[in-house]
């Protein structure tokens, strides 16, 4: 009945990442020991102090409906975070909280743009940006880039990319899929670029922002001639392990806030009541009391970059931020290994998937057709061991 239902359906791809995650819960249903390296979760429990604000605001009533937006102290906490944080002004009235930060980028590219409209993704992006753009049927543009220039694009190849049908950029730093982060006189060189093309919005997904690795991030809104255009994306789920708490929010021209509210208003109305509450302690908290999970993480990046160097055919940069590696696997095209003929990353990611029990994602997906992404949001325990499975299957 593929043939009843819209276009808009029928054209939406299957998100990669959750196909992935699905096909690895299969088989282990199917009592295969697999090792899930393929979602963007962290391990940890959401911590103590957050659970504790989410059962006072059950204990307190916090059961009706909430303002579309966000309740205004959470909205004032978001604020003070992007002062704190990223040194932002931004009022209440700029803010919008969603159920999740991708519904904060859906309600975004859905008031902006109309179809025809072109969507610029520098590559490696994350798997949902393509999608919602097709949503909202407009055209995605990809940036490609490589290994060899740490998964950066260069003001030249935007420059390059801009036509009159240009309406948005997607920037995300640190990067999912590539951990990369774009520096301050990176960005700004690329500002240079987008001052002559006032016409275009910037996205700037920042929802790894507390994830790094010593280098610090930098806000796209943060440069004087962009603060205007530019849409800044966020949210708790990676930094504080609140993936299924499902809180995203927004710092945005008031303009476009207002049209975000009103375009969740008729969608989902306002985020989970008990969840705005757990954020408000979560972003009022100092970020000290999350660095134990950012430390351990750069304990398991220095470790699966060591172990994963030892295998030949595996190119690696090293990540600054985020949880994932995402190494060119292009060595491997050509090859047959027991019988799999390898001519692509989805064709390694299912050897992988067949062959280790190991779960991976194609680069495919995010735009980089010769990578595979590798979460290593698991135990030390499991990441040697996948590796160590990995070594084996290959040789």
């Amino acid at each position: 009945m593929k043939n009843q239902l819209s276009n808009r359906i029928n054209n939406l791809p299957v998100s990669e990442t959750l196909a992935m995650a699905a096909k690895a819960r299969e088989l282990k249903a199917e009592g295969k020991d697999i090792i899930s390296l393929s979602l963007g979760e962290p391990d940890f429990n959401t911590p103590d102090f957050i659970k504790e604000a989410a059962k006072q605001a059950i204990d307190a009533n916090y059961n009706s409906y909430s303002p579309v937006d966000g309740y205004l102290d959470l909205k004032q906490a978001v604020c003070a975070k992007f002062k704190r944080d990223n040194n932002l002004d931004y009022k209440p009235s700029q803010v919008v909280v969603s159920t999740g930060a991708k519904q904060s980028l859906a309600n975004v590219s859905m008031v902006l743009l109309n179809p025809g409209d072109e969507v610029l993704l520098p590559a490696p992006y994350w798997v949902s940006y393509s999608a919602i753009v097709t949503l909202a049927e407009a055209k995605f543009i990809e940036i490609p880039s490589t290994i060899d220039t740490n998964f950066k694009i260069t003001p030249q190849q935007l420059e390059a990319a801009i036509t009159p049908k240009t309406k948005l950029i997607f920037f995300n730093s640190p990067n999912n899929p590539s951990g990369t982060i774009y520096s301050e006189k990176e960005y700004r060189a690329l500002a240079k670029v987008l001052e002559k093309h006032p016409n275009i919005y910037i996205i700037s997904d920042e929802i790894y922002e507390h994830i790094n690795y010593g280098k610090p991030v930098f806000s796209f809104a943060k440069i004087e001639s962009m603060y205007n255009r530019t849409i800044t994306i966020n949210g708790v789920a990676k930094a504080f392990a609140m993936t299924g708490w499902r809180i995203g929010y927004i710092g945005a021209p008031e303009w476009i806030a207002k049209a975000c509210t009103k375009m969740q208003g008729q969608i989902t109305s306002g985020a989970n009541c008990i969840a705005q509450r757990a954020t408000i302690a979560a972003l009022e908290a100092p970020v000290s009391k999350i660095q134990y999970m950012v430390d351990e993480f750069k304990k398991r990046r220095d470790m699966i970059l060591e172990l994963l160097g030892e295998i030949d055919g595996f190119e690696l940069n090293i990540p600054g931020g985020a949880f994932y590696v995402f190494p060119n696997i292009s060595g491997f095209f050509g090859r047959e290994i027991k019988g799999y003929k390898i001519n692509t990353a989805s064709d390694f990611s299912m050897f992988l998937l067949n062959e280790a029990n190991i779960a991976t994602v194609s680069g495919e997906a995010f735009g980089a057709p010769n990578c595979i992404r590798i979460s290593y949001a698991a135990s030390e325990s499991q990441l040697r061991e996948a590796v160590k499975r990995i070594k084996e299957a290959i040789n």
